[in-house]
């Protein structure tokens, strides 16, 4: 079973990327926006720390990204928001994943009892 402090960071994991999901859907809607600025959305290290002095709660931030602008003033890269998406996407899955399987073996327990 997963501890408080494990399912709490998990919890907190997946609230970031969910957030960076959506910001990166809000970068690319965007894209052709003149003077945008694409946002990143941090919380690992955050993330870390709370995990590493016995929390596992964290809050994710969101930035204005500070790449270069094009001449219209938007900075969104849809490559660097492609490659961001498909990263926040797989670990999205990966920490859901982790607090579905302790889900799943209660479930099976209480079917067996």
């Amino acid at each position: 079973m997963l501890d408080s402090v494990t399912s709490l960071a998990l919890t907190s994991a997946l609230d970031g990327l969910a957030l960076r999901q959506r910001t990166i859907a809000n970068n690319i809607a965007n894209i052709n926006t003149p003077d945008y600025h694409a946002k990143v959305v941090s919380f690992e290290n955050a993330l870390a720390k709370s995990v590493a002095d016995g929390n596992g709660v964290s809050a994710a931030t969101t930035e204005r990204s500070l790449d270069p602008t094009l001449l219209n003033g938007n900075n969104v890269n849809l490559d660097t928001e492609t490659l961001a998406n498909i990263d926040a996407l797989l670990r999205y899955q990966f920490a859901a994943k982790a607090v579905e399987g302790p889900v799943s073996s209660i479930r099976a327990a209480m079917k067996t009892a």
